[in-house]
């Protein structure tokens, strides 16, 4: 006997509706909490079923409200699908022309979704992609505001002291961060000497020279720079703010990178993908047993070409972009490198640039080489081998 079990998410009560392989009621809708005791209703229920069988449980991906049901169904050996609400939404509309929609409804449909489906659950090892995927999201929602204080430092220090950051060739770097810790104006930086250089020297590993500190002591003495008590405790704040985030990150990095290595992962292999990257990437697709072939990554991605043809019409071409957005952006970023460092796919992307294509068309393209690559990697478990590539 196969059970098939329906639930409908929400933020503090879920919806379940069960039935059986012919079709028939085993337990109508019913609600539980989305707590301990809500819960452990489902599990009686679930393990009450009669005769026993397999029991297939899917639901709707919905933000986080799902989190904490999808540890206690792998606690307690269970497996489960994830669907995407707009395949749930279009099924829902071949169903009935109503616009009828409650939770209890909603669990009978994802029901009659799972029963249509081939049943492809996810493995036990939820928690620790989870994670991977929670990490690397916050590590790109600090770096933007990473950057934003970035910003706010270079626009103050263009009041206060312009000529600043244009001795720095490759952007304001530790040496940059450690003068503007210590030193800020350009009053305190005209006063700067060899003892200060000697301790700023001690205190970081690869400082600037004692040249450049020279530089930018002339430029402190010559500098058209208005400095005010508001825009240098501006400056600080900005400083603080993006030295602390700066600290984070880099210690964000290093968990990203430890849970990874402790995955069974090839992405890092291929050559131009570091590992933050490749944690990116694997984080986002998670089990790849979920998908049968590339083009399904390619979906997930949203990188698949559109296609909307009627008669004469022929509307192909364009990017679809439904998907994760953040496993697009991670795609897109490594195409760029792995074109860079792979010939045989810089080949294929100057091909299509001398087809008339833009640039991101063009990386597009290598991004589609690139789900080839990750796919065949994961399938089969191999490292990278360059001298395949195709």
């Amino acid at each position: 006997m196969t059970y098939f079990v329906g639930i409908d998410i929400a933020k503090f009560k879920h919806d379940c509706f069960i039935a059986g392989e012919n079709g028939c009621v085993i337990k109508d809708s019913f609600s539980f909490k989305n707590d301990k005791d809500g819960f452990q209703v489902l599990l009686s229920i679930l393990k009450s079923l009669k005769p026993k069988g397999q029991i297939k449980i899917g639901f709707e991906s919905t933000g986080h409200y799902h989190f904490n049901l999808k540890l206690f169904l792998e606690a307690n050996g269970f497996d489960y699908v994830e669907f995407n609400p707009l395949l749930v939404h279009k099924f829902a509309t071949t169903q009935t022309l109503r616009r009828t929609k409650t939770d209890k409804k909603d669990s009978k449909l994802i029901t009659k979704y799972l029963m249509t489906i081939d049943y492809k659950p996810y493995v036990n090892s939820f928690y620790h992609i989870n994670n991977l995927k929670s990490l690397c999201r916050l590590r790109e929602t600090l770096i933007t505001d990473r950057t934003r204080f970035l910003n706010q430092i270079t626009s103050y220090l263009d009041q206060i002291f312009p000529e600043f950051k244009p001795l720095f060739d490759n952007g304001l770097n530790k040496s940059a961060f450690y003068l503007l810790t210590h030193y800020m104006t350009p009053k305190k930086m005209s006063k700067l000497d060899s003892n200060k250089y000697s301790k700023m020297k001690a205190e970081l590993k690869h400082p600037i020279s004692y040249q450049k500190i020279c530089q930018i002591k002339e430029a402190a003495v010559n500098t058209i720079g208005y400095s005010s008590e508001a825009l240098e405790y501006a400056l600080k704040t900005s400083l603080n703010s993006y030295l602390f985030l700066d600290n984070q990150i880099e210690q964000l990095e290093s968990k990203i990178e430890e849970i990874y290595l402790s995955l069974d992962y090839k992405i890092h292999t291929i050559k131009g993908i570091g590992i933050l990257s490749a944690a990116g990437i694997a984080g986002e697709l998670g089990n790849l047993n979920k998908f049968l072939t590339r083009n399904q990554i390619l979906a997930y991605a949203g990188l698949e070409p559109s296609k909307n043809e009627s008669g004469e019409f022929d509307g192909s071409g364009k990017m679809v972009k439904h998907g994760s957005s953040y496993l697009r952006q991670y795609l897109m970023n490594c195409a760029e490198t792995f074109y860079v460092h792979n010939p045989v796919i810089s080949d294929f992307y100057w091909k299509k640039r001398n087809e008339g294509k833009h640039h991101n068309v063009a990386l597009s393209h290598v991004a589609r080489k690139l789900v080839n690559t990750i796919f065949t990697l994961e399938k089969h478990k191999v490292d990278f081998d360059s001298n395949l590539l195709k």
